[in-house]
C-alpha cells in the first residue's frame, strides 16, 4: 500500500445519499480476487447506457470529472453489503479521498485498509466543499493528511478529525500485512524463544 500524504486534484460532486456497495461495485463483477481492473465498473449502473455506451449525464463521464480524485458525496457513503471490491473500484479509478458526512462501517474501514482516506465532516462544511467541487476541472482541491486539512480552489481551509493510529498507518502505507511485518524481528524472536522453551510443540 503506498504512502498517503497530500492529494492536490480535481473534486467530483456527488450529491447522492445512501450511495451502497452495489452502487459502486455490481455484485456481478464480484468474482475477482484482484485488486486491479475494476475502476472500469466503477458505479457502473449509473455510468453506463443499457447499450453499454457511457451515460454522459453521470459526472464521472464529463470531461472535468474524468479524472478525479477526490468525491465529494452524500450522506449514508458506502452503506450496503459488505465488499471489500468497493474500495477496489474506487481506488482502482484513482480516487483517493471521499468526502462525506457519515460512511457506513464496514466501508469505512475498508476503505482505510485499502489506502482511501474517508473523511467526516459536517452537512455545512460538506455542503462547502460540494459547491466548490461543481466549478469544474479548474478548482483543484488539496486534502493535506498530515494537516489534517481540506484546502478549497479559493483557499478556504477545512480542518477535520481522523483516528491518530488510522492516520499512521496511511502516512507509512501499512495495511494489515504491512502492520504484521513491521513487528517481524518481534515475531521471529518470540517464535525462537518458543521453539526452545517447548520444543514439543
Amino acid at each position: 500500500m503506498g504512502k498517503f500524504e497530500k492529494v492536490v486534484g480535481v473534486a467530483a460532486p456527488m450529491p447522492l445519499i445512501n450511495i451502497d456497495t452495489d452502487m459502486i461495485i455490481p455484485k456481478q463483477f464480484l468474482k475477482t480476487i484482484k485488486r486491479s481492473g475494476l475502476g472500469v465498473h466503477l458505479f457502473d449502473e449509473m455510468r453506463y447506457l443499457e447499450d453499454g455506451s457511457e451515460n454522459p449525464d453521470f459526472v464521472l463521464n464529463k470531461p472535468a470529472y474524468r479524472e478525479a480524485e477526490i468525491l465529494i458525496a452524500g450522506d449514508n457513503f458506502g452503506c450496503g453489503s459488505s465488499r471489500e471490491h468497493a474500495p477496489w473500484a474506487l481506488a482502482d479509478f484513482g480516487i483517493r479521498v471521499i468526502v462525506s458526512t457519515s460512511f457506513a462501517d464496514i466501508f469505512h474501514n475498508n476503505a482505510f485498509k485499502n489506502g482511501l482516506l474517508p473523511i467526516v465532516l459536517p452537512q455545512e462544511q460538506v455542503d462547502i466543499l460540494m459547491r466548490d467541487a461543481e466549478k469544474g476541472a479548474n478548482a483543484r482541491m488539496s486534502v493535506d493528511l498530515e494537516a489534517q486539512e481540506i484546502t478549497t480552489s479559493d483557499g478556504q481551509v477545512i480542518g477535520f478529525e481522523i483516528d491518530p493510529f488510522r492516520k499512521h498507518c496511511l502516512l507509512e502505507g501499512l495495511d494489515d500485512i504491512g502492520l504484521t511485518l513491521a513487528r517481524r524481528e518481534a515475531i521471529e524472536a518470540f517464535e525462537s524463544r518458543n521453539a526452545r522453551e517447548r520444543p514439543w510443540v
